[in-house]
């Protein structure tokens, strides 16, 4: 008699698995590097005020080379986060456009770091104390790159909201429509102070690294 005997089972290559939590790592990373770095050379370089100047303008005058690469460093880590996100989500709710939008974060900070903002308030060393009164195209594009990205930032928390609800985490979904409020509010105020800029691009980096820290932990079945 001839036993035919179903294919075995193979189970998923355990390297294969980590794929996702690799590229994640990226999004983790991605925060705390542009802030961290923000910070050291914030405290460290001439002339440089948080209440008066934004981060980007660590990329004007002879050291500024170091906050162009964090700004091009930033963005490939946020588009790889984006790539591990794709696997993750992949038949979950938000598995489109979660990724798409923070790719596009991620571009944009490889754009802004190509295209330099203007110099002014005092940085870098003899530029005019007041802010520049007209934008330079590269400083236009700059500053178009940053909203831009920062709005799709923003828009992706939504949507990941949407998946955190679906799996009947409550608090991260809640906190996922909150952060952009802030984001969005920060960036109102920044007319009136740049450190309010900077806090709302920080909680939207920060809040990045926590998503992206989340998602690279299995859902417990019973949450699905």
């Amino acid at each position: 008699m001839t036993h035919t005997l179903g294919a075995p089972a193979v189970a998923k290559p355990a390297a294969s698995r980590s794929v996702p939590r690799l590229l994640l790592a990226g999004g983790i990373t991605a925060g705390p590097l542009f802030l961290g770095a923000g910070l050291i050379q914030g405290l460290t370089r001439d002339g440089f005020d948080f209440t008066h100047n934004a981060l980007s303008q660590l990329s004007l005058g002879a050291l500024g080379w170091i906050q162009v690469t964090v700004f091009l460093l930033t963005g490939v880590l946020a588009t790889a986060g984006a790539a591990g996100m794709r696997q993750v989500l992949r038949g979950a709710p938000g598995e489109t456009w979660a990724p798409r939008l923070i790719g596009v974060f991620g571009a944009s900070f490889l754009l802004a770091g190509l295209f330099a903002p203007d110099p002014g308030a005092g940085f870098p060393a003899g530029a005019p104390q007041a802010p520049a009164g007209t934008l330079s195209t590269h400083g236009a594009v700059h500053m178009a790159a940053a909203m831009t990205g920062f709005l799709a930032l923003c828009a992706a928390f939504l949507v990941l909201a949407r998946y955190f609800a679906a799996h009947g985490r409550r608090g991260w979904s809640l906190v996922s429509r909150l952060v952009p409020v802030g984001v969005l509010a920060g960036f109102a105020a920044s007319s009136a102070s740049v450190a309010a800029f900077t806090a709302g691009a920080g909680l939207g980096l920060l809040w990045l690294t926590a998503l992206s820290a989340r998602l690279a932990r299995p859902m417990p079945t019973a949450q699905r």
